[in-house]
């Protein structure tokens, strides 16, 4: 695992989108226009100055790449225009300002995540764009509910008090009871599978379970050390996402 920790969130967020872009040129090259290059981008708060910067990239080969996501909430009153939705997020942020567009955006419906699942299936994803959860949750894989050996590859589950109140924390809802329990989400073997991870986490908030991502036991109580079993990881931290690793090192391995 290739740790780079920066000094504040926007550098993060800057050298995160520059990797990712490069990545993406790579593999369109390599693919010499026979396929898409495969992409899975995640939502939050943390991924804020990550997207920002890679939008401000220029002259990349975006009609090139198919693009999914990570989990969408089920049972919004509103549907994909609530101000919660991971699929307004994505759509606001990200897809309506590439250009060239998309070679395709791929978005979860809560009603028929077995069509999603096919989808993912029929062929590599190349690079998948992740964060990780207070509670070391990577999508909504929260820490009751994570598999690493899960059969399917999308499923629904219940999301845990620890998820539901980071979502309150960010300010995506009200309150605790106003926060959905359950989401469509990618299991941890449809994550795994990705060729190429780079998952993106500031913020202090998040450093109990960076560190916890790296040093607790390989298992589900902090579902991110997933990734340590992962043979390409690029781990983006700021100092203080940073703050309780030992040693703070800009290299490491597992």
């Amino acid at each position: 695992m290739n740790i780079n920790i920066s000094p504040n969130s926007k550098e993060m967020g800057v050298r995160s989108a520059k990797f990712v872009a490069d990545k993406v040129q790579q593999l369109v090259a390599a693919k010499e226009g026979e396929k898409n290059v495969r992409v899975i981008v995640a939502t939050g708060a943390s991924q804020f100055t990550f997207i920002e910067a890679l939008v401000e990239i220029p002259n990349l080969p975006w009609s090139h790449v198919e693009f999914f996501h990570l989990d969408e909430y089920v049972g919004l009153d509103q549907g994909d225009q609530h101000p919660a939705s991971f699929r307004k997020y994505l759509n606001d942020r990200l897809f309506s300002k590439l250009n060239p567009s998309p070679a395709a955006v791929h978005l979860i419906d809560p009603d028929n995540i077995d069509a999603y699942a096919e989808l993912l299936s029929k062929d590599d994803i190349d690079l998948a764009c992740i964060g990780i959860g207070e509670n070391g949750h990577v999508a909504f894989n929260d820490p009751p509910v994570a598999n690493f050996e899960d059969p399917v590859l999308v499923k629904v589950v219940e999301l845990d008090e620890a998820c539901r109140q980071q979502q309150v924390g960010e300010g995506w809802f009200d309150s605790v009871a106003t926060a959905p329990s359950h989401a469509v989400t990618l299991t941890v073997p449809a994550i795994m599978r990705c060729k190429t991870i780079s998952c993106v986490v500031p913020d202090e908030r998040k450093a109990d379970a960076v560190r916890g991502t790296l040093h607790d036991d390989i298992g589900t109580s902090c579902p991110a050390t997933c990734l340590r079993n992962h043979p390409d990881v690029r781990l983006w931290l700021d100092e203080p996402s940073a703050r309780r690793l030992p040693g703070k090192d800009q290299e490491m391995t597992k």
